[in-house]
């Protein structure tokens, strides 16, 4: 049976779905922008900042789920400029070290709030 992935620790869903699914053994995190859950507002106009925050944001969803970073096995990023791609990597690779999950890192035309970046996961017990 599959159960919601709800925390006031990350922004709410926005529209028609879940900040997470689990799975039997799976998380599945909804992509999360740069918002900062105690303000609602979009939280650095940058985007080592802005990816920072989603990555915190996808920390809390997981956490909230009982899941770790590590247990992370792929990530779905979405990004406004393939300029920003290092940098991204940069903070990125604050948070996976060691045996980085698989990964698909894309630029976009536009994301929601006019925001830098997206993060999505997928972790496995």
């Amino acid at each position: 049976m599959n159960s919601e992935i709800k925390t006031k620790e990350a922004p709410a869903a926005i529209g028609p779905y879940s900040q997470g699914i689990i799975a039997g053994e799976f998380a599945f995190v909804s992509g999360q922008i740069p918002v900062n859950p105690k303000t609602g507002c979009v939280e650095s106009d940058n985007i080592e900042g802005q990816a920072k925050q989603s990555l915190e944001n996808v920390k809390a969803v997981l956490e909230e789920a009982g899941f770790k970073l590590s247990d992370v096995v792929k990530t779905t990023c979405f990004i406004a400029d393939m300029n920003d791609f290092a940098t991204f990597n940069k903070v990125y690779s604050e948070y996976f070290n060691g045996m980085c999950p698989a990964r698909s890192c894309v630029a976009v035309k536009e994301l929601p709030k006019q925001v830098l970046c997206e993060v999505e996961v997928i972790a496995h017990k």
